[in-house]
C-alpha cells in the first residue's frame, strides 16, 4: 500500500540478478532535508523487513527521534532518503503489484530477487535524485543487510556505513522460508498465494495479524508498550491493534519474497571490499541479532578484513526494538560518527 507521504520513481526493464526482469520497477521513497549544491550530503536510510519508507516528518515515522533538525541525522545538514525496498508492500514493486502480462497481482509468481537487486534499484533512485557520493548508508534490521550489501557492492559510493541490529550474513536458511509458506498454507483462503480476491477482513489477513503480534512480542514491543501504558491489558490491546493495522497494509507473499532474498544474503565473505568507516550497533537484549553471539566475531572479522569498524552496544530491556525505543542511548554516538565523515 502506497503511503500518502511517499513519492514514486519508475525504472523501466529492470534486469534481476537471478535472470528474470521487471518492467517496470517502481520505488516508493521519502526524503527529509535538502540536497546541497555539491550533492554529497545525502544519507540513504534502509528500513526493516516489514517496515516502510516513512521514517520521519511526524511521530508516525519509525525513526523520527533520530531524524530532524539538530538530531543525530540532522536535516539541517543532511538530505535523508528512505526508499521502500523492492519486493515489499509499501508502494514499491512487489508480489501484490499488478503483473503487466496478466493484469492480476504477481502473487506467488513474483520472481526471486536478491539484496543486490534492492541495492542496485536504490542506486538508480539516487542517480535520479542527483545524488553523488553518500554521506552514509544507515540501515536497521533487514535494512542493515542492505547497508552491508552497499558496502561490499559499491564501496566508493558512501563515506560511512551504519548497520544497526543486524548482521553481515543471513540468520536462517531455506527452512525459514518453508516455515512462512507452511504457516499460510493452513489458511483455506491462501490458494497457493493467490489470495487477493479473498475476504479482506479474514483468512490470510487475520493470519497476518496473528503472526505480526507474535513477531512484535519477539522484538520487545510488548515490553515497550507495557512501560508506556502501565498495564498488561492496555499493552495487549495496543499490540493487537498494531497487528491488525499492519496486516491491512502488508502482503503475505512479500514476507516470502524478502525472506528468500535474506537467505541468499552474504556480505561476510567479501567484507574486504568495504572501504568506508563502519559503526556496528547491537542491543544487549536483542534475540534476533544477539550481541553476545555476534559482536565479537563480527568485529574481529571486519577488522581482520581491513575495515575501519567501531562498535556500540545499547544497554536496553527492549530487545530488537532498542535502537528505536532507547534511541537516546546511541544517538550521540551516531551523530558523532556521522559528523566525523
Amino acid at each position: 500500500m502506497l503511503l500518502p507521504t511517499s513519492t514514486l520513481f519508475e525504472i523501466p526493464d529492470f534486469k534481476l540478478e537471478l535472470g528474470a526482469a521487471l518492467d517496470p520497477v517502481v520505488l516508493a521513497y521519502e526524503t527529509y532535508g535538502t540536497l546541497n549544491a555539491a550533492a554529497d550530503n545525502a544519507i540513504l536510510l534502509c528500513h526493516g523487513y516489514t517496515s516502510n519508507p516513512h521514517a520521519a516528518g511526524d511521530t508516525a515515522g519509525w525513526w523520527h527521534n533520530l531524524i530532524g533538525p539538530g538530531r543525530a541525522m540532522d536535516t539541517e545538514r543532511y538530505f535523508v532518503v528512505c526508499s521502500n525496498m523492492i519486493g515489499s508492500a509499501f508502494g514499491s514493486t512487489g508480489p501484490a503489484s499488478i503483473d503487466p502480462a496478466t493484469g492480476a497481482p504477481f502473487g506467488p509468481n513474483f520472481p526471486d530477487i536478491t539484496t543486490r537487486d534492492m541495492v542496485r534499484a536504490q542506486g538508480l533512485l539516487l542517480d535520479h535524485l542527483g545524488i553523488g557520493q553518500l554521506a552514509a548508508v544507515v540501515g536497521f534490521s533487514y535494512g542493515g543487510y542492505l547497508t552491508f550489501q552497499w558496502g561490499v557492492s559499491d564501496p566508493e559510493r558512501m563515506r560511512a556505513l551504519v548497520p544497526v541490529a543486524t548482521w553481515n550474513r543471513s540468520r536462517g536458511g531455506p527452512e525459514s522460508v518453508a516455515e512462512i509458506e507452511d504457516y499460510f498454507a493452513q489458511c483455506p483462503g491462501w490458494n497457493g498465494g493467490d489470495y487477493y480476491d479473498g475476504e479482506p477482513g479474514g483468512g490470510v489477513v487475520a493470519m497476518l495479524a496473528k503472526q505480526r503480534v507474535e513477531t512484535l512480542r519477539g522484538y520487545g514491543v510488548d515490553r515497550a508498550l507495557l512501560d508506556q501504558l502501565g498495564s498488561e491489558e492496555a499493552a495487549t490491546a495496543a499490540l493487537e491493534k498494531r497487528g491488525r493495522d499492519w496486516s491491512a497494509q502488508f502482503d503475505a507473499n512479500a514476507l516470502i519474497v524478502l525472506r528468500k532474498a535474506a537467505v541468499l544474503f552474504n556480505a561476510w565473505d567479501n567484507a574486504a571490499n568495504i572501504k568506508a568507516p563502519l559503526l556496528y550497533v547491537l542491543s544487549n537484549t536483542d534475540k534476533r541479532f544477539p550481541a553476545g553471539e555476534l559482536a565479537e566475531p563480527t568485529m574481529t572479522h571486519l577488522k581482520a578484513s581491513g575495515v575501519d569498524a567501531a562498535y556500540v552496544e545499547i544497554d536496553s530491556p527492549y530487545g530488537h526494538l532498542a535502537p528505536t525505543e532507547d534511541w537516546q542511548k546511541w544517538a550521540p554516538a551516531l551523530k558523532n560518527f556521522l559528523e566525523g565523515r
